[in-house]
């Protein structure tokens, strides 16, 4: 968790001590007690109540690694998070015991130049949960600055409350590359992430979405969800220029902005392919650490290519999307699992298997 804590090893379990889902080797997950740091006076305890699965905490499980993080130590997991509010520290004005609160998991050190500039999701030294070394957010309780502590309206769930956190991929990235009610948008990856992408990119105005994968039953989700149009692909290289014929007869009309939410040379490549003259690509997903694509003749086009690193500034927003019908996470959440040692590992091994699976949600 982003203010520390530490085991107590495994067999201090007494009654009402608190628990996290710890980390402890490839495919080795054990709930065991965390030792929470004393409450800070700008600080809040939270009991946490829902917990979603991403991506990364699947890779950390299955290779002890992620986007160039590595887990040396053990780690309590988990950072799509939501709670209610146990206890506040003396300084703390904005939040009562008894609140429900979405939690923004990354604390940056507001010193450096990216954090003076407003772009803290950038800030060398963030903290951010379950990226090592720092602890994750799957336990009874956490520790964490008020200020990154976001009051539920009272028509939002928990379970809605944690998704703010991958919602808030979506809206940064369609941030990022301005999307607005002119902007026709290209999907690359009918994920989880691709899946929010999608909901935040219509609800910032965009008129037509094409969403592309190699799935069917993603696809078949993604249209459910709202996306006009659907392109299955393939994996090989040598069907791009076929496909991205498929891909413009579809949209109808250019290709303004292409989301990357997959990250790989092949979908990469057909992003650049397909994005019209004087476009953008935004690489969201991060599949491959190292790509050889056509840049060239994109560049030539000018196709601008834009980076997406999680998020900033963006739950209010999230709230508010939720909060007003704008934008349903519900459908987004097709399995549920309590929080003992064996529906920790189902849930898990759920995720990690995919198919039929989008987002599993832990309920404390």
């Amino acid at each position: 968790m982003g203010k520390g804590g530490m085991s107590h090893g495994a067999d201090g379990n007494e009654e009402g001590e608190n628990m996290a889902a710890w980390l402890l080797g490839i495919n080795n997950l054990k709930i065991q007690p965390f030792k929470l740091p004393s409450l800070g006076p700008y600080d809040v305890k939270i009991s946490i109540k829902a917990v979603g699965i991403c991506g990364s905490d699947v890779h950390y499980l299955k290779h002890l690694s992620c986007a160039g993080f590595v887990v040396k130590d053990p780690m309590v997991i988990g950072h799509e998070c939501a709670g209610i509010i146990d206890e506040v520290g003396s300084e703390v004005k904005n939040l009562v015991p008894g609140d429900r609160v979405a939690v923004e998991p990354q604390i940056s050190c507001w010193q450096c130049d990216r954090c003076k500039e407003g772009r803290y999701n950038l800030c060398p030294d963030v903290k951010f949960f379950a990226t090592p070394p720092v602890h994750g957010s799957l336990a009874n309780q956490v520790v964490h600055p008020a200020n990154l502590c976001f009051k539920l309206p009272d028509n939002m769930t928990l379970e809605e409350g944690a998704m703010c956190e991958p919602l808030s991929v979506g809206v940064y990235a369609c941030r990022r590359v301005n999307v607005g009610l002119y902007t026709n948008v290209l999907i690359m990856g009918a994920g989880p992430i691709g899946l929010v992408v999608m909901l935040a990119a219509r609800a910032f105005g965009a008129p037509r979405i094409v969403m592309v994968d190699v799935d069917e039953h993603r696809l078949t989700v993604a249209k459910d969800l709202g996306a006009d149009e659907i392109v299955k692909v393939s994996t090989s290289v040598q069907d791009i220029p076929e496909e991205v014929e498929k891909i413009t007869k579809a949209l109808g009309s250019r290709v303004d902005v292409t989301f990357d939410c997959a990250g790989f040379s092949k979908t990469m490549s057909t992003a650049l392919a397909a994005t019209s003259t004087g476009g953008v690509v935004c690489l969201v997903g991060m599949g491959h650490s190292e790509m050889t694509i056509p840049l060239t003749p994109a560049a030539a086009r000018e196709v601008d290519v834009v980076g997406v690193f999680r998020y900033q500034n963006t739950w209010p927003l999230c709230l508010e999307l939720i909060s007003s019908g704008k934008v349903d996470v519900k459908p987004l959440i097709t399995h549920r699992f309590g929080f003992s040692q064996k529906e920790v590992e189902e849930a898990f091994e759920t995720s990690a298997r995919g198919g039929t699976a989008i987002k599993v949600m832990f309920n404390l």
